[in-house]
C-alpha cells in the first residue's frame, strides 16, 4: 500500500525528496525589485542548497538599472543574509550558486533588450539552457502583457506543441487583474503566446506547506473525511489576520482594498481547498478542476445577499502590540474621507450536496491583533438529552482548528469531565504541532513554488477560470457596494478585531467568531 501511494505521489510530482531534474535558465524579470531580494533569491539558493535545483541551471536577473553580474550578486548576497531562513549564509555553497548568476540590463518596453537577452542565452553550453526557460515576472501588471509580447517577437517564447522537445513557461504575479473584465483581457493576452499549461500564476499562500496539508488532512484521514459534509458540520471559520497596516502601499490600496487583496486570492483559494470534492487524481487538472467546482457552487452575490452576509470595515487610529498606529485615512497616499475597506468578513454558501446549508464565515483585516491565518470547522451539537437535568454542564460543539500560520498545526476541540465526584464538564484540547512533531523547518512558498514550476507541475498555481471565478464574485459585491459611505459600525479601532457590523454577521445566527490565539 505504501508503494502504491509513493507511486500515485510520484506520477503527480509531489514525492517528499522533489527535485527538478531538466536543466533550464530563470529569467526574472523585475530583477532589482524587492520581491526578488527578499524571496526569490533566497529560495533559489535554498533549494541549491538543499540538492532541489537541476544539475545545471543559469539565473539571470532582467532589470533597467545599470549593474554589473558582480554587483548585483554582491547585492543579492546582502539580501540572503537578511533574509535566508537559515541564520548564516555558508560562503563556500553560496560562491558555488552564485557562479550561475548574472544581470541583464534593459528596457523591459525596448526589443532590442531581449534580442540581447536572446544573444546572451545562446552562449550557453547546452540546448537545455537555451531554450528551456522559466520568465518569472516580477513586475507590474500592466507591463506582464508587453514583456510576453517582446519575448514571443524575439522567439525566446513559443506556444507549446505536443511532442516538443524544449519548453518554455511564463510565470506571474498577482495582482492578476483588478476585476474580471481585466483579468479576462490578461488572459487573453498572455494566451497569443503560450498555452494554459505554460502560464503559471502565483498565490504564494498556496505554496505554504500547512496550506498543501489540508488536502493530507482531509483526503487521508477516514475520521474526518466521513464528517466533512453538512451532516456534522454546522459551519466553518476562515480567519487570515494581518498586524500592519496599509503603510506605504496607500495609493495601491485606494484602488485595491482588502476584498481585492486579500479576498479574491488568499481566502477563496482556502475555501476551496477545505470545501472541494476529492479529485480523481492528484494530477494539476484533477485538483484544479475540483476547486473550480466549488468556486462555482457559491451562490450568486445579489445585491440583496450582499446587504446580508457582506461586511466591510476601515480601521481608524489605535494600537497594535503596544504600538500606536494611525487610522487608515491618515495614512500617507490616502483620501482623507476614502471609504476603502481594509477589512471584509463575509458569510457565504456553497450551494452543493456536501455544503447545502452549511455557512462559511471568512474574515481579513490590516491592524488586527495578531497575523494568524487558521481554518476552524465547528461540528454540530449532540441533542441536549443525556445530560439535560445538568443544567450546568458547559458542553461546547466539537471543533477542528487548522492554524496555517503561525505555530502551524491541527487542534480538535472535544467536552471532557473535570476528575471528582460531581458530573462537571469542560472543553479540552488535542494539539498536533508540525515543529514538534517533525522536527524539521517549513520551507518558504516560494521554494515549492520555483521548484514546481521548474519541474512543469501546475498543481499549486491558479488556472484561468479559477481567477475568472473569483473575480466574478468580488465583483459583485463591489457593485453591491457602489458609493455607499462607511456606518459608524464598520469602522474598528488598530488593534482590534475588526468592527462590530463583523460581529453582527455572526451574532445574527447564534454564532460568534473563534479569534486566533498567540503562538505558544
Amino acid at each position: 500500500m505504501a508503494e502504491e501511494m509513493k507511486t500515485k505521489l510520484a506520477a503527480a510530482g509531489l514525492e517528499a525528496n522533489r527535485k527538478a531534474d531538466e536543466p533550464c535558465t530563470i529569467v526574472i524579470f523585475g530583477a532589482s525589485g524587492d520581491l526578488t531580494a527578499r524571496k526569490l533569491i533566497p529560495a533559489l539558493y535554498h533549494l541549491y542548497v538543499d540538492g532541489q535545483m537541476p544539475e545545471s541551471f543559469r539565473v539571470v536577473g532582467f532589470a533597467r538599472r545599470d549593474k554589473t553580474d558582480e554587483s548585483w550578486c554582491n547585492e543579492m548576497r546582502e539580501s540572503l543574509e537578511k533574509y535566508s531562513r537559515t541564520k548564516n549564509v555558508d560562503e563556500k555553497k553560496w560562491n558555488s550558486f552564485a557562479a550561475n548568476l548574472s544581470y541583464h540590463q534593459g528596457d523591459l518596453t525596448e526589443a532590442e533588450a531581449y534580442t540581447r537577452l536572446g544573444d546572451r542565452l545562446q552562449r550557453y553550453e547546452s540546448e537545455e539552457l537555451k531554450r528551456n526557460l522559466v520568465f518569472y515576472l516580477a513586475i507590474s501588471p500592466s507591463l506582464f502583457g508587453e514583456v510576453v509580447d517582446q519575448l514571443h517577437a524575439t522567439q525566446l517564447l513559443h506556444r507549446w506543441e505536443e511532442g516538443d522537445e524544449y519548453w518554455q513557461r511564463v510565470v506571474v504575479e498577482k495582482p492578476f487583474g483588478h476585476d474580471l473584465q481585466s483579468a479576462k483581457l490578461l488572459n487573453n493576452h498572455l494566451l497569443r503566446h503560450a498555452r494554459e499549461r505554460q502560464i503559471f500564476r502565483i498565490d504564494h499562500y498556496l505554496g505554504k506547506e500547512t496550506v498543501q496539508n489540508i488536502m493530507m488532512f482531509r483526503f487521508s484521514n477516514a475520521i474526518f473525511e466521513q464528517l466533512w459534509n453538512r451532516e456534522a458540520i454546522e459551519h466553518v471559520q476562515i480567519t487570515v489576520g494581518e498586524t500592519v497596516g496599509v503603510g506605504s502601499r496607500g495609493g495601491y490600496f485606494e484602488e485595491s482594498g482588502t476584498i481585492r487583496d486579500m479576498v479574491q486570492n488568499h481566502l477563496l483559494q482556502i475555501l476551496s481547498l477545505v470545501a472541494m470534492e476529492p479529485p480523481p487524481s492528484l494530477a494539476a487538472e484533477d485538483v484544479r478542476g475540483e476547486k473550480v467546482k466549488a468556486l462555482k457552487s457559491i451562490r450568486a452575490m445579489t445585491k440583496e445577499n450582499v446587504a446580508k452576509q457582506v461586511v466591510r470595515g476601515q480601521y481608524f487610529a489605535g494600537t497594535v502590540n503596544g504600538e500606536s498606529r494611525k487610522g487608515y485615512r491618515q495614512e500617507e497616499k490616502v483620501d482623507p474621507e476614502s471609504n476603502v475597506d481594509t477589512y471584509v468578513a463575509l458569510k457565504l454558501f456553497i450551494d452543493n450536496w456536501r455544503w447545502s446549508g452549511v455557512p462559511f464565515y471568512l474574515r481579513t483585516g490590516k491592524n488586527l491583533p495578531l497575523r494568524a491565518s487558521e481554518v476552524r470547522v465547528q461540528f454540530r451539537p449532540t441533542p441536549n438529552v443525556l445530560f439535560a437535568a445538568k443544567g450546568d454542564l458547559d458542553l461546547m460543539p466539537n471543533a477542528i482548528t487548522l492554524r496555517l500560520q503561525p505555530d502551524e498545526g491541527i487542534s480538535l476541540r472535544f467536552n471532557g469531565k473535570v476528575p471528582g465526584n460531581s458530573i462537571t464538564s469542560r472543553p479540552v484540547r488535542m494539539h498536533f504541532g508540525y515543529d514538534s512533531e517533525f522536527g524539521a523547518y517549513t520551507p518558504e512558498a516560494y521554494e515549492r513554488l520555483l521548484l514546481e514550476a521548474m519541474a512543469g507541475d501546475s498543481t499549486l498555481f491558479i488556472r484561468r477560470d479559477e481567477v475568472e471565478t473569483a473575480w466574478q464574485i468580488v465583483d459583485d459585491i463591489r457593485a453591491a457596494w457602489g458609493d455607499e459611505p462607511l456606518t459608524n459600525r464598520e469602522f474598528y479601532a488598530a488593534g482590534s478585531w475588526g468592527p462590530m457590523a463583523a460581529e453582527d454577521l455572526l451574532a445574527n445566527d447564534q454564532y460568534v467568531w473563534h479569534d486566533p490565539q498567540p503562538a505558544k
